[in-house]
This record gives C-alpha cells, sequence and structure tokens, in this order.
C-alpha cells in the first residue's frame, strides 16, 4: 500500500527548490529523505491531464504548478518487535526518552541479535514509527555502552532524527555522566582533551591516540572522595560531554591514571591490599563499568522546546556509594 499526497505551488513559493517545498508539507519527514524519494521516481508534476516524472530535488517550482508525491509504505525493520519492558521518562509522537538499564544493548549486533533496546521499542512504538529512511525502524541517534545505565532519546520518524543527528553532530546537546573513578584525580575539577580512536594494540579497545582519531573534550568535577588509610580509594564524579564517542569517559579518565571502577576493559581488576570493610566489599562487587548517563538536554527537534531530563542512579550504583560511605573525606 502506498499513500499519494498532492500539493499544489503557492504564489508566494516561485523558484523555490522542489524538495524544500515537500518537506515544508510534511511534518514527520526530513528533507533528505524527500530527496532520495524524488531520486526514486517517486515525484511528478500533474501538468494538462499528463504526468511528468521529476527526479532532479533542486526543480525550482513555479505558482499553480501541482506535484504528487507517492510514499511507499515503510517496511518492517530486520531486528523483531519484542515484548520488553522499558523505563520510559519521556514521550510524545516525535521521540522517547528512555532510561536504559545496565546489561542491556542498545542496537542488535553479532552476537547480540536479539533483547536489545531497538527490539524493545519496535514493540512498544508499533503504532507510532512512520520509517527513518524508508524503514519502520526507532532513530537511534546515540549510543550508551550494554553495561552503563542511563538516558536515551530515540526518534520516531525521519525529520525527528534529523533534527536530533544535528544537534549532536555540532555537540549542542548536554550530555552529563556520573561516575566513580579509581584513586583521585589531579586536578580534582579538570577538563580532558584527546582524540579517540582504535587501540593500536587491540582492536577491541579504544584510546587515546596520538594522531588520527576523532577530537574527544569531558569535562569532569569532583562530587564526593573517598579514602582509606591515608590512600585514595576512589572518587564520585560528575562528566560533561563536549563531544560523544566511542568509550570517551572510560579511555579520558583510564588516560589520566584513573579508570571507572568495575570496568572490564580499561581497568584492572585486582584490589589493593589496604582496602578493608564494606569499601573492599562493594569494590569487588561491583562488575561493570561505574558509570550512568544521569541527564540529557536538548532543544525538540519539531517544536523547538528545550528538553532537560535527570534520572535516578540505579541500585548497584547506590549500593556502591553507600559501601564507600565510611571512606568518604569530609
Amino acid at each position: 500500500m502506498v499513500n499519494s499526497i498532492d500539493i499544489l505551488v503557492p504564489d508566494n513559493a516561485a523558484g523555490t527548490r522542489l524538495d524544500k517545498l515537500l518537506s515544508d508539507h510534511l511534518a514527520d519527514m526530513s528533507r533528505s529523505r524527500v530527496q532520495a524519494l524524488i531520486k526514486e521516481g517517486n515525484v511528478t508534476l500533474l501538468a494538462s491531464g499528463a504526468e511528468r516524472t521529476i527526479v532532479s530535488a533542486s526543480t525550482g517550482v513555479k505558482p499553480g504548478e501541482q506535484y504528487r508525491l507517492v510514499i511507499p509504505q515503510a517496511v518492517d525493520a530486520e531486528p523483531t518487535p519484542e515484548n520488553i519492558a522499558l523505563s520510559i521518562t519521556f514521550e510524545d509522537e516525535h521521540l522517547i526518552v528512555v532510561d536504559k538499564p545496565a546489561g542491556v544493548v542498545v542496537h542488535p549486533a553479532p552476537g547480540s541479535p536479539n533483547g536489545t533496546l531497538v527490539n524493545a521499542l519496535l514493540h512498544h512504538c508499533s503504532g507510532s514509527l512512520s520509517g527513518i529512511g524508508g524503514v519502520k525502524r526507532p532513530g537511534i541517534v546515540h549510543r550508551i555502552d550494554k553495561d552503563t545505565s542511563g538516558l536515551l532519546v530515540v526518534a520516531k520518524h525521519d525529520k525527528a532524527h534529523t533534527g536530533l543527528a544535528e544537534q549532536f553532530a555540532s555537540h549542542s546537546v548536554e550530555r552529563r555522566y556520573h561516575a566513580v573513578c579509581k584513586g583521585r584525580p589531579n586536578p580534582l575539577n579538570g577538563r580532558i582533551e584527546g582524540n579517540i580512536g582504535r587501540n593500536p594494540r587491540d582492536r577491541k579497545k579504544m584510546a587515546v591516540v596520538p594522531s588520527g582519531g576523532k577530537h574527544a573534550v569531558t569535562h569532569y568535577r569532583k562530587m564526593e572522595n573517598y579514602q582509606q588509610g591515608g590512600h585514595a580509594v576512589a572518587t564520585y564524579i560528575e562528566c560533561q560531554l563536549e563531544t560523544g564517542r566511542t568509550h570517551q569517559v572510560r579511555v579520558h579518565m583510564m588516560n589520566i591514571g584513573n579508570p571507572l571502577v568495575g570496568d572490564p576493559l580499561y581497568a584492572r581488576s585486582n584490589l589493593p591490599s589496604y582496602l578493608k570493610g564494606s569499601a573492599r566489599d562493594g569494590l569487588a562487587k561491583f562488575q561493570r563499568q561505574a558509570l550512568h548517563a544521569k541527564s540529557l538536554g536538548f532543544d525538540h527537534p519539531i517544536t523547538g522546546q528545550a528538553f532537560k531530563f535527570e534520572c535516578e542512579l540505579p541500585y548497584d550504583f547506590t549500593e556502591l556509594l553507600e559501601n564507600l560511605e565510611p571512606c568518604r573525606v569530609t
């Protein structure tokens, strides 16, 4: 089944590009998607009872012309919908903000074909996905690691996807993470800048690289400091991302000598002999990177309204802080 829309060019649109005219009339379709539909032969000019296919998105329109846009039905996404519970922070017809638990992969991949956030969203949003690039799927514009918890925004249609992606590309999205790192950063509050790329010695890891890679900046500040027997045990920090690179907080904190507690890739699992009591038990028990996407701020891609969302720390993170509490420096 296909939908078709007829659009009459108004007097004030003389010379407007065809793709702009059409995208301005479609609330949930991006200009890039309109351009693809034009290129695929889905737009015709209706004139004198005849139809002429237009394949150039830059065609200048004339007042009184009538164009017909045929929109093919969005095809089903390859991942299958799964009835998996979601913690929803906000939702409207354009986007959804979810609080992802640790242990959940965002997108299906080799080794994780199902049970992902995308599988859950396909089920939850089954009636409200109009298609991203002609496919009925949620628009993933950013990701957080499997064992990182916290907030993620997902688009429901093309135009919302493009609007959010542009904000992430321009680094205008506010992202704040809470983390627990080993030791005591020096300085306690600072800025880390260093390009991030694949570790040349281990392709499963990322690293700060001297050349190449992608520009990355992380700002961090101390929230609590924990010591035992004169030794720096750990520091509870907040990190604000100026950029968003793969493993950015994990790699940057490791690079300054303070990897995140529990990080299976970037931190050693052995505990120092001086650690005693609940601090030792808590650190030994925490088996994922101590990283939580605490707050997320952006402009709504359709309405322009400024949004900022926050979520609570998950239970295991809270328990870790409680176990470290006897070591807190007041």
